[in-house]
């Protein structure tokens, strides 16, 4: 565009007043007066609406637009110079000017749209560009701040996710599941992962003060920093409590929600009290979300701490089958939750793009910090534990072999004899949220090859080093002596009945002696007390036998207060052919079945106006419930919302109603939970819409 004047002052006198003021009207400097950032159109098309921000919140290496207006219109000769800082040193990050530099480092700027002084921008930034918060210059005028996060929708950014369905689940779903109980009992635990809510991303963003800008673009290293700064050891989020004393702060079990964790955090700067690993892997997958890395919380049961990293789990058993704890250095955690991250690994080999676990629960010590990962689910499954990050680590978690040895007494002198070996039972059923359907989906494949084929003990051979006949104990010789409990749980108040099956080669009559002892455990194996031990000896005859054995419901019914924790029953049985001296030995674990708890909600609400919510439950036990809570959770409500109960005597029902208020419009996800120092996990929940 030229700027023309008129013909009868072309030629006029340079030096009259109405030539010179044209003249300066046309030099005069340009400057900004205002921009629009027009963030309802931006975070439209960003898929960022929903983040509850005063920032504009976008993705990087996709297009957005400003409005700016000027003081004059545009001429051909003017500078309009954008000028995009980050991090702690305010020096420009990117410069452009979409009159002559439009590109820079991967970012450009054009002219969209020019009327008069208004001028419409579209600007892209890289799709490899640093993360975290911008300030924008323009002219030297001070345009504001806006967030850049990464963007799965964006082919060329290295978290790049192809399937909607996906980005649906694991970038933009603000609720989900995290499984827990045990590989044969497994129960769902309703989490509010709410990385859309207030200060949550801000939040986020402050966590990674620590990172260089050059780190910054890399979602390897942001996820990793992330994972890092979950924990309280590192001058983190949450404080690890597995003691069973939550005095000071929140028993793990009551958390059903990331959000008020990530809030109180960013709000104090101080760890939040207390956490296990579920809320651990709920809270660095709701950060990894908020950042736009896409997340998914993963579940592996029979998860193994093999202290030795020579994947085994050896226990020692006494004759009545009590585990020796000075032995026993391994543990096998019932269930263990981490996090699943979806990047490319531009800096692996080829071949370990995809979904990398991370784990923020402070285990293991990786290069100087409390955390695990980025290790890719592909090296986890070929055994190439020399991969980056802590891929043997995660190895040992979801393979490995059980070794059940026995430990006799001979003339002082102690002998080891191996009584059972299991190849199959670490690592089972690994399971995540399905992809838009509220089920659990089985990801174990993904993880490791199926148990006992060629490439699974190829892995294995790998992550060891070795031929896995190496080194190894000599196999039990059982002659074909087998025994399984055919029960997974028992009903609080109850008797413990186990059905024990005998599995033999021979019809032979012949005499076993059966011990089985029963702990009271946490779900980490950690054990609380012994309940009892249970002799018997029966005949046998014919190939399989059944053979029952009962503990009363006193034995653990007045233990259940001792942590406040929740419990399970784990019991070893060794049973001894009297006739042969053959030995073998099995392990199990129960959960106990809670009363019934009923809920009743209405199907739709009203912002600003009370919700009722009516709840009954029946005390079963024998003994009185004590600290009794119920509490309701929803993203439509501003916070938790409890009320403490006192004590309910056996025998005896609570009717109880909870007034709530929303303040957020949509289809909410309601959880009301009913605990005890007795009783826990009891919970409903139900979609509620809010108008």
């Amino acid at each position: 565009m030229t700027l023309k004047f008129p013909h009868s002052l072309e030629h006029g006198n340079p030096s009259s007043p109405c030539f010179q003021k044209l003249k300066t009207k046309a030099q005069r400097a340009l400057e900004v007066s205002s921009v629009n950032w027009k963030k309802t159109e931006n975070t439209a098309a960003h898929h960022t609406s929903a983040f509850q921000i005063d920032k504009l919140v976008l993705r990087r290496g996709q297009i957005f637009n400003l409005k700016v207006t000027l003081n004059r219109p545009l001429q051909p000769q003017d500078e309009m110079k954008l000028e995009f800082s980050t991090g702690k040193n305010s020096s420009p990050y990117v410069e452009l000017d979409p009159m002559t530099s439009f590109r820079s480092q991967g970012w450009q700027v054009k002219i969209a749209k020019q009327s008069g002084s208004k001028v419409t921008l579209s600007i892209i930034s890289a799709a490899d560009a640093v993360v975290g918060q911008y300030s924008l210059h323009m002219n030297s005028y001070n345009a504001g701040v806006f967030l850049l996060i990464f963007n799965p929708w964006c082919a060329d950014d290295t978290v790049y996710l192809p399937s909607e369905e996906e980005r649906e689940e694991y970038i933009l779903n603000d609720t989900g599941y995290i499984y827990m109980g045990f590989a044969k009992q497994i129960k769902e635990k309703p989490w509010t992962f709410g990385q859309f809510e207030e200060n949550i991303l801000d939040c986020c963003i402050y966590l990674l003060d620590n990172l260089d800008p050059h780190e910054l673009h890399s979602p390897v290293s942001v996820s990793r920093a992330i994972c890092t700064m979950m924990c309280s050891v590192n001058n983190g989020v949450l404080m690890g409590n597995w003691s069973g004393d939550y005095k000071g702060g929140t028993a793990p079990y009551v958390w059903t929600s990331s959000v008020p964790i990530l809030q109180q955090h960013f709000a104090t700067k101080s760890p939040v009290c207390f956490g296990q690993c579920w809320v651990f892997s709920g809270i660095l997958t709701t950060a990894l979300r908020a950042m736009g890395i896409p997340a998914r919380s993963v579940t592996n049961f029979e998860s193994a701490h093999d202290t030795g990293k020579n994947l085994t789990v050896d226990i020692y058993l006494d004759e009545s089958g009590k585990t020796i704890a000075d032995l026993t250095k391994d543990s096998i955690w019932n269930f263990h939750v981490w996090t699943d991250a979806w990047m490319k690994r531009p800096d692996l080999p080829l071949g370990h793009d995809g979904w990398q676990v991370l784990d923020a629960t402070p285990q293991e010590v990786s290069e100087g910090r409390f955390r695990t990962g980025p290790s890719p689910l592909s090296a986890i499954r070929q055994g190439a534990v020399q991969i980056q990050y802590d891929t043997k680590f995660v190895f040992t978690e979801v393979n490995g072999d059980k070794f059940i040895w026995l430990v006799k007494q001979n003339q002082d002198k102690e002998k080891n004899i191996l009584i059972a070996v299991e190849t199959a039972s670490i690592g089972k059923n690994i399971s995540t949220k399905m992809v838009g359907e509220n089920k659990r989906e089985d990801v174990t494949l993904q993880y490791k090859f199926p148990e006992g084929s060629p490439e699974e003990r190829k892995a294995m051979e790998n992550a060891s080093g070795k031929h896995l006949d190496e080194d190894k104990p000599n196999h039990p010789s059982s002659h074909g002596l087998k025994i399984y409990v055919l029960q997974n749980s028992v009903e609080l108040g109850y008797p413990i009945t186990l059905t024990l099956v005998l599995k033999r080669k021979t019809e032979v009559l012949q005499n076993v002696n059966i011990s089985c002892s029963l702990d009271l455990q946490t779900y980490t194996g950690s054990n609380k007390t012994n309940l009892g031990i249970i002799q018997k000896t029966v005949q046998v005859q014919g190939q399989e036998s059944e053979v029952i054995l009962n503990m009363d419901a006193n034995s653990y019914i007045y233990k259940l207060g001792m942590v406040d924790d929740e419990m399970v029953i784990k019991g070893f049985i060794i049973a001894e052919v009297m006739e042969t001296g053959d030995k073998v030995a099995t392990d199990m674990i129960l959960s106990f079945l809670y009363p019934a708890f009923s809920v009743e909600m209405p199907d739709t609400g009203k912002v600003s106006w009370p919700l009722t919510i009516k709840c009954s439950f029946k005390n079963t036990l024998p003994i009185p419930l004590t600290e009794i809570r119920f509490s309701v959770e929803s993203l439509a409500l501003s916070h938790m919302q409890s009320w403490e109960h006192g004590t309910l005597l056996p025998g005896k029902f609570i009717h109880f109603q909870m007034k709530c208020t929303p303040e957020k419009t949509g289809p909410r996800k309601f959880i009301v939970k009913f605990t005890s120092r007795q009783v826990k996990e009891v919970h409903s929940e139900k979609i509620v819409l809010i108008t």
